[in-house]
């Protein structure tokens, strides 16, 4: 099958291509350009493997939660190539695309994205025996110090909500976690191989069907909020 995956939620630009047994992969850290580079970077993909939009037998998509511009950017163009191509869509959750960067061990996993006004995005995953992913909770926008977390003998943590509330998420975790990344973003690749699994079991959607996932409503805090 053929494939091509966006995901524009948080700094991270990236696209991924899936064509037959190979998947290749392009990532910026690109703020506040994703609009700039995402076609771009699609177009590359498509002609480095030497097919047209048209051989494309479905989009995916990081359906969020993150930056509400960025989640809004790719479920668009996710919605608008696959109704111009007439293929469906299938969305994946960026917090599940984040926890694939975590070491493929048997440790849960914990991606936490900074949802900034002193929150997080967060949700805990485990992976499974085929290369996906076992959900142990639902995906959520809180403090890092009210987060709640299932029980587990071992964690690993990946996602910018780390880099910035390490401190009280690790009095969360009561544990000192095997590894922990800051630096992590989701990525389209990521995106893709999850998306393959859901496309395969008959989950792809209509395009109109597809829908980004914010979490909260409130895009910045008042005057009064920030104490000025």
């Amino acid at each position: 099958m053929n494939l091509l995956a966006i995901e524009t939620a948080t700094e991270a630009c990236s696209v991924a291509l899936v064509h037959g047994e190979n998947l290749v992969a392009r990532m910026e850290l690109a703020p506040r350009r994703h609009a700039e580079r995402v076609l771009p970077m699609a177009d590359e993909l498509l002609a480095e493997a030497g097919i047209g939009k048209h051989g494309l037998d479905a989009i995916a998509v990081g359906r969020g939660p993150g930056a509400f511009t960025g989640v809004r950017l790719a479920v668009s163009l996710a919605q608008g190539m696959a109704m111009a191509l007439d293929v469906p869509v299938i969305t994946i959750s960026s917090l599940a695309a984040l926890a694939l960067e975590a070491p493929e061990e048997d440790a849960a996993i914990l991606a936490v994205i900074d949802a900034r006004m002193g929150e997080i995005y967060a949700a805990s995953y485990r992976r499974d025996d085929r290369g996906g992913l076992i959900a142990l909770d639902d995906e959520r926008v809180c403090t890092a110090e009210s987060l709640q977390l299932p029980q587990a003998d071992a964690w690993q943590v990946v996602g910018t909500g780390w880099a910035t509330y390490a401190s009280a998420l690790r009095e969360k975790l009561g544990i000192d976690p095997r590894s922990a990344d800051g630096a992590r973003y989701p990525q389209a690749r990521h995106v893709a191989t999850l998306a393959v699994r859901e496309f395969k079991a008959g989950k792809a959607q209509a395009p109109e069907l597809a829908l980004p996932v914010y979490l909260r409503d409130k895009v910045a805090l008042t005057l009064a909020e920030q104490g000025r």
